[in-house]
């Protein structure tokens, strides 16, 4: 979506960042909190070297990906099958949340204290939830367990830094 700073370099493991705290703060609040708010996933892809590349070891196939999403996508059409104008589970409002992102204890506290910790604004708060149903829809799994709210809280806030 957008470079972490002017120079592009902010965290970079290859180059040095020329910016000053003032100039990435100052290219930062170009974009606005209430739009950000309004992206899902906020996700920092890193640059990869070559030589990484080359070293890689094969991940999981582009087939296997799809027949996962496929798979999450089929159990949302059926969770909203009784809804016309709902397909998927971004497409929830507050009423479908709480009907099917019922949280347990331990995965409610990790979330309040996100929200508390990291400053996030109720949208963020629900679109953690809408997020934390989808990686548990991806895993198969019938409830959102705290390692799904923890990694859907990654989704939500992008950190740059050294290295």
């Amino acid at each position: 979506m957008t470079h972490p700073c002017n120079c592009g370099y902010l965290g970079d493991i290859t180059r040095e960042c020329t910016c000053t705290p003032v100039q990435i703060q100052r290219y930062r609040s170009r974009l606005s909190g209430p739009l950000l708010d309004r992206i899902d996933l906020h996700v920092e892809v890193p640059p990869v070297r070559v030589e990484d590349i080359q070293r890689a070891e094969p991940g999981e196939s582009s087939a296997a990906v799809k027949e996962r999403v496929n798979a999450a996508r089929r159990i949302q059409t059926l969770r909203f099958a009784d809804d016309q104008t709902i397909y998927c589970n971004a497409q929830m409002g507050s009423k479908l949340i709480k009907e099917h992102c019922p949280l347990d204890e331990h995965s409610t506290r990790l979330l309040h204290q996100a929200i508390d910790r990291l400053g996030l604004s109720a949208r963020a708060y629900t679109r953690i939830l809408k997020i934390g149903r989808t990686i548990a829809d991806l895993e198969r799994a019938e409830k959102i367990s705290s390692t799904y709210i923890a990694e859907a809280i990654q989704y939500r806030r992008m950190q740059y830094g050294p290295g």
